[in-house]
């Protein structure tokens, strides 16, 4: 199998007090031209967030954006008038659109983990809108859980050409990974796992086009892109 294998510690890495985030690409004061996204994934920052701290109202538009609370919870407000919290085991896509300001605030004195993920739309200027879905892998393992895509069968609805699937596979498990001649983007957020030949570790990612089996050598979480 053909893949590019995104090591972890080819990842930028960023600690400014209270934040503590890893950049899969190019981000902020982080620049590497190696790595400045694939298809239209854009980023994945890998944020550790101290308690009583975050990110302040600040704009967006044209893109994207998906957080995904791995542990903790963070507070969401934004100019569309949502607000509330995002705990673990939930996802948030707010697609920017025309324009949006938000902030995203762990009001909570224990840190939140989360994982801020942004694909480049392929509608431009359309109207902001918000999405907030429950599902924590954890609950039904070793099994795809479509997150983000197009279809009715997807529990968010995403402005681009693309699925976004997560599971939990457990240690000995196996799961598939059916493509059409796409692009694949699988980024393990724990444990081990082997792809084909690849051994991909925590941190991680594998870029291929090909059918793969996705093989636990140990309990561990993934997020699968496909994209076009």
């Amino acid at each position: 199998m053909q893949a590019y294998l995104h090591r972890s510690e080819d990842r930028g890495h960023v600690q400014a007090g209270w934040l503590d985030t890893r950049h899969s690409f190019s981000f902020g004061s982080w620049h590497d031209p190696k790595y400045m996204g694939v298809s239209a994934l854009r980023v994945i920052n890998d944020d550790h967030i101290a308690g009583n701290q975050g990110f302040g109202t600040h704009p967006h538009d044209n893109m994207e954006i998906l957080t995904c609370v791995l542990s903790g919870a963070i507070s969401h407000k934004d100019s569309m008038g949502n607000e509330g919290d995002i705990k673990a085991g939930e996802w948030q896509l707010m697609s920017a659109g025309t324009g949006v300001r938000h902030s995203e605030m762990n009001r909570f004195d224990e840190p939140v983990h989360l994982l801020q993920i942004w694909v480049i739309p392929n509608v431009q200027d359309a109207e902001p809108t918000y999405q907030q879905v429950a599902c924590d892998p954890n609950d039904a393992p070793n099994q795809w859980h479509l997150i983000a895509g197009t279809t009715d069968q997807a529990l968010m609805h995403i402005r681009q050409n693309a699925e976004i699937r997560s599971a939990v596979l457990n240690a000995g498990q196996s799961l598939n990974v059916d493509v059409v001649k796409r692009v694949n983007y699988v980024h393990l957020i724990k444990g081990e796992v082997n792809i084909g030949e690849h051994t991909v570790r925590a941190g991680d990612a594998l870029v291929f086009e090909e059918n793969a089996v996705i093989q636990a050598s140990e309990d561990s979480q993934m997020i699968w892109f496909n994209l076009p």
